[in-house]
């Protein structure tokens, strides 16, 4: 098969004391995401859906919380990483398309760069890459501010 395509779902509860951190843009807001990373669950949810295209298994295979060489650690270097993983396993993404869960903040006004920012890291064209925002309209964990969610699909194809 030449072209598969995989599922991403990331959740992370807010925290003080941390940058608020989507797609590698740091958004103006009171409170981070939790993670031994950085927390970007956009990213997050994108590389597991490329691993999942490619059948190499999940984030926490690659990168384990438990490991120290990942505390603290950009997710776009996860990514990067991820792409590399790809590339070994004839694989290369050619298309992603996620949805970012989130009650506030409101992420409209950012939307713009974190395209930009994810279409650079994938290296993919904007047009390639697909990113939207929704609300639980106060529904859930999400809907009490407790926390963001994203879930990602990537379309990948074997390198020939």
């Amino acid at each position: 098969m030449n072209l598969r395509t995989g599922i991403g779902i990331d959740v992370h509860p807010f925290v003080e004391g941390r940058p608020l951190i989507l797609g590698g843009v740091i958004i103006p807001f009171g409170k981070g995401l939790e993670g031994n990373s950085d927390g970007d669950v956009l990213i997050h949810a994108v590389i597991d859906a490329m691993l999942g295209g490619a059948a190499l298994g999940d984030i926490g295979t690659h990168f384990p919380t438990g490991d120290e060489r990942y505390h603290g650690i950009a997710s776009s270097v996860l990514l990067t990483d991820t792409l590399k993983l790809l590339e070994a396993a004839l694989w290369r993404v050619e298309y992603v398309d996620a949805t970012i869960l989130a009650e506030r903040p409101i992420l409209r006004p950012f939307m713009g760069q974190m395209k930009q920012s994810m279409a650079q890291l994938l290296g993919l064209s904007e047009g390639s890459l697909n990113l939207k925002a929704t609300t639980t309209d106060g529904l859930g964990y999400i809907g009490r501010g407790e926390g963001i969610s994203c879930t990602a699909v990537a379309t990948i194809t074997r390198i020939e």
